[in-house]
């Protein structure tokens, strides 16, 4: 699939575990983040399913972006929004970032974090977490990052500093094995927790029923957004 032709990540077009098992920053971040301390991102970048192919925004209903917990932190600041999406084990992860900004310039994603996703360590409790930054090619604008959590699999190349396209594989959806850090029984339950935040203000999530189906060109965020707060539709 040719992500420029089908502008996929263009602009053109359970886990309901506690939150103290995962392996958070050890000092979360206030709320209140003022927007006048950092220069606002020059253009939104979509964001889309970390998974390749078909999946399931919140298919149980017990996940949505309005109240789901946020566990990790960028920039000394909680996330500001996150959601379960599902798939069946062995579906492709990938970054959830567009490839261009709404005023169409390139978009350049890097990987800022791998690191187990559960504070136990262990892989086998939850697998992988990897974190990734979208920068505005145009501006040198960094516009915002995603906590990619419960990865399977991941490549040896997928180490911090690297940069990753549109496609690239960041590992797969996993089975893991049940904890308080991941409540799932069977393979329907499993998902990517993905976690998305603004470099400035905050950034939104578009608002869908639960059960509802994706594609890999689904937009379900954006950031660079100028929302007022966390947790808030676009």
């Amino acid at each position: 699939m040719n992500k420029l032709v089908t502008a996929r990540r263009s602009i053109i077009c359970a886990l309901a575990a506690a939150v103290a098992p995962f392996a958070a920053p050890t000092a979360h971040a206030q709320e209140s983040r003022p927007q006048e301390s950092r220069p606002l991102a020059a253009a939104t970048v979509p964001v889309y399913p970390p998974i390749q192919g078909a999946s399931v925004w919140d298919r149980f209903g017990e996940t949505p972006p309005s109240s789901h917990h946020r566990v990790f932190s960028n920039w000394g600041y909680l996330n500001d929004w996150s959601v379960d999406i599902y798939q069946n084990p062995g579906a492709t992860v990938v970054s959830p970032f567009g490839s261009k900004t709404s005023s169409g310039s390139p978009v350049t994603v890097q990987v800022v974090t791998v690191t187990p996703g559960c504070a136990t360590g262990n892989l086998a409790d939850g697998g992988w977490r990897i974190g990734l930054e979208a920068r505005d090619d145009a501006t040198g604008t960094v516009v915002g990052r995603a906590d990619v959590m419960h990865v399977d699999q991941k490549p040896d190349s997928i180490t911090v500093g690297a940069t990753v396209g549109p496609w690239d594989r960041l590992g797969q959806t996993g089975r893991f094995r049940y904890s308080s850090c991941y409540q799932v029984n069977g393979d329907t339950g499993a998902h990517i927790h993905l976690e998305v935040i603004n470099r400035t203000a905050y950034s939104c999530y578009v608002a869908r029923s639960a059960g509802i189906g994706l594609s890999d060109e689904t937009v379900v965020g954006h950031i660079g957004t100028s929302n007022s707060g966390p947790q808030q539709s676009c």
